[in-house]
C-alpha cells in the first residue's frame, strides 16, 4: 500500500511522533537494535579473521588440514611451497585460533582448532559452487 493511501489524521498503530525514526512507504516504523556481540571491537576482529580467509593460500592450508593433521613439510610438499612459506601461514592461523598443533618428538602436527573452522570452510565452499 502506498504511503497516499493512508489518510494523515487517523493514527498508525506503534507510531512514533519522533521524526527521526525511518519511515517505509507502507508507513512502519523501523528501529533497529544492533546486538551486543556487535560492538566496535568484535567488528574488527571479524573483519580481520575474514581479512585472514582472503588468502587463498591459507585457505589451502586450512582445506589440507580439513583432510588429516599433518606436519610442516608434509603441507608444504603438498601445496609446492617451501617449508618456510607455510610456516609463516601457520602463524597467522594459529594467531587467529585457525589451526591447533601438538608435538610428537621433534615433529609438530597441525590440525584445524575446532569444528567452526571446518563450518566456516564447508559453508564457504557451498556457498561459492552454488
Amino acid at each position: 500500500m502506498a504511503k497516499k493511501d493512508f489518510p494523515e489524521h487517523i493514527p498508525l498503530q506503534g507510531a512514533a511522533s519522533d521524526d527521526s525514526v525511518p519511515v517505509c512507504e507502507t508507513r512502519h516504523h523501523h528501529h533497529i537494535h544492533i546486538d551486543s556481540m556487535l560492538s566496535e571491537e568484535n567488528l574488527c576482529r571479524l573483519a580481520d579473521l575474514f581479512k585472514v580467509f582472503g588468502d587463498p593460500t591459507r585457505i589451502r592450508i586450512l582445506h589440507a588440514l580439513s583432510l588429516k593433521e599433518l606436519c610442516v613439510c608434509d603441507i608444504a610438499q603438498a601445496l609446492g611451497m617451501t617449508q618456510s612459506a607455510i610456516s609463516h601461514q601457520l602463524r597467522v592461523l594459529k594467531q587467529f585460533h585457525l589451526v591447533k598443533y601438538r608435538r610428537d618428538g621433534k615433529t609438530i602436527y597441525y590440525s584445524l582448532a575446532d569444528s567452526h573452522v571446518h563450518t566456516m570452510l564447508a559453508q564457504g565452499l557451498e556457498h561459492v559452487t552454488e
